[in-house]
């Protein structure tokens, strides 16, 4: 699989094409030559017979979220049979795009999925279930002048689970009550009780249908959290060979691969998606994909590959029109990877001083904006100039306030840790060691309490491993151990948790755990820049001097 993987990220893009891949691989359903592997799906309609096929072809491009495509392939099988009903209630779901994308949804895709909500219940005879689908999508959109997001999507999971009791065969309702559990769950919520009911759900439906592309897709992002990741790990590695032509089909794995560390699955995963991406011209999804790409090479030392991926940041950036049609990455994962994969190549190598000379970034997007203000303002307090830094935290507030009121709770919270993070470092830098760390415990315990965003492969900065990094500066190396520990707990295999851990045990007297380590970095980095970083050098040196 990772000679495939790496064949098509190698721009062997032609091969997307070719062989007679179907949507089904069902003896009773079409075969769709010429159009790529998507998947097996099931859906029966009250539609015309010769539309089935396309129908379920665009169904299973909206299980990998190839919202662009599947709208036009609706919009055909309409062309066909006009009093497809149902058709409309795909549209409005691929109106309503990813479901776990960061935010609030713009007005214009409410708008888009509301009117077809309306003409598909204004159109042919559906029948009670179709209706039932029709009714269950119409709580995304309706009342969004007075009632919030959050609400409607706690609707439409209730709408979803009446329909799946009501048609207890039917197999879409059950995988779309799941996945309506998995994108309502509270990031607050520890004990992931959403997360695993939907996990149970959707992995129980995938021993019976190992072919279906939104069973592997979901139980991914169901268990996209540290603690649950291991679940997934099947799904991983079977969801890119399900539906190989669906460029987020070869991206999603990379979330698993992500929470776990192990970055050489996630590079060869980002490769195919982001070559995939290019050829389909999904910009945003190419623009996603590097920066889980970025993250897993620079965790691995492969410092001059990230360098690389950074410099041709404009080249993409200059392909990228937030208003082309959707795929599974919104524009606001484009502005958010502009942003991060400059600043994670500064800060994940402790370059303090590129990280202050980061520009600043101005989007529709003020959380993705947020990025270089954080790694400018951690890169200024950490290079000695705390008043660069204190601008920064203070737009960081302005963001943040623009945040709330526009009803982001989501992200004005991030921002606000991010800002506590910052506003340490700066007490740190002014000589107020105590504040200092009091202030950046407390951000690293309000982090504890919430979860990454999809949008995002990890933390720029995870608030444990800055906490380890200010103890280790302040000669207290057992504390600062026990924080690095605790980081990478929730981010296995960070390349500069790992180096603190090591340092802080080393520094404490406990060298088996600094053996222990310093091993486990150099074995993540065993493919890294040769001598790398002066961290791997430094830990070379000590394994040579402690044998």
């Amino acid at each position: 699989m990772r000679d495939l993987l790496r064949w098509i990220a190698c721009g062997v893009a032609g091969w997307l094409s070719l062989g007679s891949g179907s949507v089904v691989a069902r003896q009773d359903m079409a075969q769709h030559a010429g159009h790529g592997k998507l998947g097996t799906v099931h859906f029966p309609t009250s539609c015309a017979a010769d539309v089935q096929p396309s129908f379920e072809r665009s169904l299973a491009q909206l299980h990998s979220f190839e919202f662009g495509e599947a709208t036009q392939g609706f919009q055909a099988v309409l062309g066909a049979d006009s009093t497809c009903a149902i058709a409309y209630w795909g549209i409005a779901l691929a109106a309503w795009g990813n479901p776990f994308a960061a935010g609030i949804k713009p007005a214009a895709q409410i708008q888009r999925g509301q009117e077809a909500i309306e003409q598909g219940r204004s159109t042919g005879s559906p029948t009670p279930r179709e209706r039932g689908y029709l009714d269950a999508a119409a709580k995304l959109f309706e009342h969004a002048d007075t009632l919030d997001q959050g609400t409607r999507l706690i609707a439409y999971r209730d709408a979803m689970q009446s329909l799946a009791a009501r048609e207890s065969g039917d197999l879409e309702a059950t995988i779309f009550y799941a996945l309506a559990l998995a994108i309502t769950a509270p990031p607050t919520d520890k004990t992931y009780a959403s997360q695993l009911k939907a996990g149970a759900m959707l992995e129980e439906l995938f021993a019976a249908h190992p072919d279906h592309p939104g069973l592997a897709h979901y139980i991914i992002h169901a268990y996209d959290v540290p603690p649950l990741a291991p679940r997934a790990l099947d799904a991983a590695r079977r969801y890119s060979e399900i539906a190989p032509s669906a460029p987020h089909a070869l991206h999603m794995p990379s979330h698993t691969f992500t929470r776990v560390g192990d970055w050489q699955q996630s590079i060869d995963a980002n490769l195919a998606s982001a070559a995939a991406a290019r050829t389909a011209g999904s910009t945003a999804e190419e623009l996603h994909a590097s920066d889980y790409l970025t993250y897993a090479y620079l965790q691995m030392g492969r410092d001059a590959e990230s360098l690389r991926l950074r410099d041709s940041l404009a080249a993409i950036q200059s392909r990228f029109d937030p208003s082309a049609p959707g795929s599974a990455a919104p524009p606001a994962a484009g502005f958010f990877a502009i942003a991060a994969i400059p600043a994670r190549y500064a800060l994940e190598r402790g370059d303090w001083a590129a990280a202050a000379a980061l520009e600043t970034h101005d989007s529709p997007t003020p959380f993705a904006d947020a990025i270089s203000d954080f790694a400018r303002g951690l890169g200024a307090a950490r290079s000695g100039k705390p008043a660069v830094a204190a601008a920064a935290a203070a737009h960081l507030q302005t963001l943040g306030d623009k945040l709330a009121a526009a009803h982001e709770g989501y992200w004005a919270e991030q921002l606000t840790i991010q800002r506590q993070e910052l506003l340490a470092w700066i007490a740190f830098a002014e000589g107020r060691r105590d504040e200092a760390i009091e202030t950046l415990r407390a951000a690293a315990v309000r982090e504890d309490a919430t979860e990454k965003n999809a949008i995002t492969p990890g933390p720029l900065a995870p608030g444990r491993e800055l906490l380890g990094e200010m103890l280790l500066e302040l000669g207290r190396p057992a504390d600062a151990l026990a924080e690095f520990e605790t980081a990478l707990v929730h981010e296995p295999n960070r390349f500069r948790s790992l180096d603190g851990a090591a340092r802080a045990a080393a520094k404490a007297g406990d060298n088996a755990k600094a053996r222990k380590y310093y091993a486990a970095l150099l074995q993540v980095c065993a493919g890294g820049d040769e001598p790398g970083r002066p961290s791997l050098v430094a830990a070379r040196e000590w394994i040579r001097l402690h044998p």
